[in-house]
């Protein structure tokens, strides 16, 4: 009996105080052969560790070479429970989620957006396209606004302007980064009258005495000479 008492003392187990279905791991001193038993189920073993478990909330006996180990098992029910179910609990409602509210929302003030621009654009004056007038016409037009307008100022310089740009549209050679004294050296000897006018426009715009006396009305109906179709009308 000594052997069996010396081996038994040197068993260890761990956890001390295992729970129903806890894994406990038995040490013994030297490899054991462990007998079949219906109160432990025998997880693993190897060499003199021993795994076993039970599901029964009371010790339990391992028997085998080395003897008898008595290993305890504490319930993990509480004291007094009489194992009825608890009652169920009905399942908390879940909040609903936000994303779809924020998702129409958002198309909501996309769309109101959208109305107000197309309002606000049909509330906008349409301007109308500017008409471009031909050279011929354009010069034209601003002799007729010019001639008789004897309270209009600067009359001289708008029409010097005006026969600068004309020339310029129909005669490269006559371009507008040109001087007066340059454009009127590129002139044709019969047309003095351009002469003229640049002359008294510059006099007007730049010197303190202004222009020289002349005929403005008799000046801008020759000056129409310059337009091919109006000199051809004249000579006729």
């Amino acid at each position: 009996m000594l052997l069996p008492i010396v081996a038994f003392l040197a068993v260890t187990i761990s956890p001390s105080q295992p729970a129903v279905g806890d894994l406990v791991t038995v040490t013994f001193p030297a490899p054991v052969v462990l007998d079949h038993s219906e109160a432990y189920e025998v997880v693993s073993q190897k060499g003199n560790t021993v795994v076993v478990r039970t599901f029964e909330p009371k010790p339990f006996v391992l028997e085998g070479s080395f003897g008898r180990v008595t290993i305890p098992v504490r319930s993990v029910l509480k004291r007094g429970d009489d194992l009825k179910m608890a009652p169920l609990v009905p399942p908390r409602a879940l909040p609903y989620p936000s994303t779809p509210w924020i998702a129409i929302a958002s198309a909501a003030a996309f769309a109101a957006l959208a109305w107000l621009f197309a309002w606000w654009r049909s509330r906008q004056k349409v301007v109308a396209p500017a008409i471009v007038l031909a050279p011929d016409e354009q010069y034209r037009q601003t002799i007729e606004l010019l001639v008789g307008r004897t309270a209009k100022p600067l009359r001289w310089a708008a029409l010097a302007d005006a026969t600068r740009a004309y020339l310029a549209a129909t005669r490269p050679r006559l371009g507008t980064e040109l001087t007066t004294t340059e454009l009127l050296r590129r002139l044709d000897a019969d047309e003095a009258v351009v002469r003229e006018i640049l002359q008294q426009g510059d006099l007007e715009k730049f010197s303190l005495r202004g222009p020289e006396p002349r005929d403005f009305d008799d000046v801008a109906r020759r000056a129409l000479g310059l337009i091919p179709e109006a000199r051809e009308e004249q000579a006729a």
